[in-house]
């Protein structure tokens, strides 16, 4: 064991979901091959077009890069354990998922906050939004969402191994995450309950207040503009990352901040689903697909798809075309002979 944990334990079972597991198996396989889909064709589509190369694509394109990652880290271990008899994952590599979703989930939420920023001064102060949002300063908030992330996910990780863990083993989840491995340890786990709630309160609350006086802030600005087209055209890019925000902050908010009972274990699995699988399949379609830039994309990638599996069909059809004519006029000059 790592440091001066002494656990006997050295495996753990992840309960999982025991009820519908074939059906859940399909459903869950289905929402991570559109997870992978969505978010590769966005950052695709993001890479490829320099129409698109704009601060609030280049926070797309990570946050559809850190919505492969967190899915990643737990769909494909749900997968096998539906169809396993014993959902068994090591003790390293329970800590090992606990470390990398912790990572990503923080930086996806502090992300969050900066793409509602980048709202704001895109709409509240456009003359100033090329040098306020320019491409070394989105480096630098994109390198700070990673870092702040993989130190929140260090510290969870680092408290998390000074626990003993002397059995029982089975973990009430899908995944090994904090709350439901917290129980299991026959440690005193007051600190770690104290640093867990002081780390995703902190994160959280000010990420949601960025996030709040953010578009506060693009409210009243809209609401001195005249037009009711620019009007709405700005509002329209709140709404949906509003209600992707409430689910993905909603969810987290009641899984570490909810007062840790036994009542609440499988209301904490369902309200991991929403952002670990359905929360990452649905940002693609909230975030970008609603955008004209990206459907005007998408339209000129299927078109030029179309033409060239029109050319090539038509290419073919002359092929066989030219083949056929060549075999019949050598059959007649053998008829001839």
């Amino acid at each position: 064991m790592v440091g001066g944990n002494h656990s006997n334990v050295t495996e753990f079972v992840l309960l999982g979901f025991t009820n519908l597991q074939e059906l859940l198996f399909v459903v869950f396989l289905i929402f991570y091959i559109t997870t992978l889909a969505g978010n590769l064709g966005m950052i695709v589509l993001i890479r490829t077009n320099s129409q698109l190369h704009v601060p609030m694509y280049f926070f797309l394109g990570h946050l559809s890069f850190l919505d492969i990652c967190c899915s990643s880290s737990v769909t494909p271990k749900l997968l096998l354990g539906l169809l396993a008899e014993r959902n068994i994952i090591s003790f390293n590599r329970c800590i090992a998922q606990l470390l990398f979703f912790a990572a990503f989930g923080t930086t996806e939420a502090i992300l969050l906050a900066v793409m509602a920023y980048d709202r704001y001064a895109a709409i509240c102060q456009p003359l100033d939004y090329l040098s306020a949002m320019s491409h070394g300063v989105c480096v630098q908030l994109v390198v700070g969402s990673y870092a702040a992330g993989g130190l929140n996910a260090l510290v969870h990780t680092s408290f998390l191994l000074r626990l003993s863990f002397c059995g029982p083993n089975l973990i009430n989840h899908f995944y090994c995450e904090m709350p439901p491995l917290m129980v299991l340890s026959c440690s005193d786990t007051w600190l770690n309950t104290v640093v867990m709630v002081a780390c995703v309160g902190f994160v959280v609350t000010t990420s949601v207040l960025a996030i709040v006086v953010s578009y506060t802030c693009i409210l009243l600005t809209t609401r001195g503009v005249r037009s009711v087209k620019d009007r709405h055209k700005a509002l329209s890019t709140c709404t949906p990352h509003l209600m992707a925000v409430a689910l993905f902050y909603g969810s987290v908010a009641f899984l570490y901040l909810h007062p840790f009972s036994r009542h609440t274990e499988d209301q904490g699995k369902t309200a991991s689903i929403f952002y670990t699988v359905v929360t990452p399949m649905l940002n693609p379609f909230i975030y970008s697909l609603r955008n004209r830039e990206v459907r005007g994309t998408l339209r000129r990638a299927m078109n030029r798809l179309l033409s060239f599996m029109d050319c090539h069909r038509s290419w073919s059809n002359q092929t066989k075309a030219d083949v056929a004519c060549h075999s019949g006029a050598s059959r007649r000059n053998k008829g001839d002979t």
